[in-house]
């Protein structure tokens, strides 16, 4: 399944993360913020092919936020609200040229969504 190989490296690579400490410098801090809007935009289009293989309809032109809903309804995504505070980071990835906002995006990252990713990761492999 190439979404959910996609996936598991763009997982790898935002692991890095941990390898940097603030305060970071513009390069670092926009590149943090990068490789986590990858790895939610993955982790949604690999849940939209599974759900789409498994008779799930709403996934077939389902928006991210439709496929997060349908995800939590199928059980692949165990704490939704978690998830839809990811898709709002996600959303502020344009705006990470305000270093508030990237902060914001790395420190949920570290603290939150990375752990979400990997629960993803482990619980995904019953559906493939």
């Amino acid at each position: 399944m190439k979404k959910h190989e996609n996936f598991c490296a763009a997982l790898k690579n935002l692991k890095e993360i941990y390898n940097y400490e603030q305060p970071y410098d513009s390069v670092v801090l926009t590149g943090l913020v990068g490789l986590f809007g990858i790895c939610f935009e993955q982790s949604w289009k690999m849940m939209k092919e599974v759900l789409t293989e498994h008779g799930y309809e709403d996934s077939a032109t389902g928006s991210p936020k439709t496929i997060l809903k349908t995800g939590f309804k199928a059980g692949i995504i165990k704490d939704e609200e978690l998830w839809i505070r990811a898709l709002a980071a996600r959303n502020n990835v344009t705006c990470a040229y305000n270093r508030e906002v990237a902060y914001d995006i790395v420190s949920q990252t570290k603290e939150q969504f990375y752990d979400m990713f990997r629960t993803l990761e482990e619980d995904i492999k019953r559906w493939i």
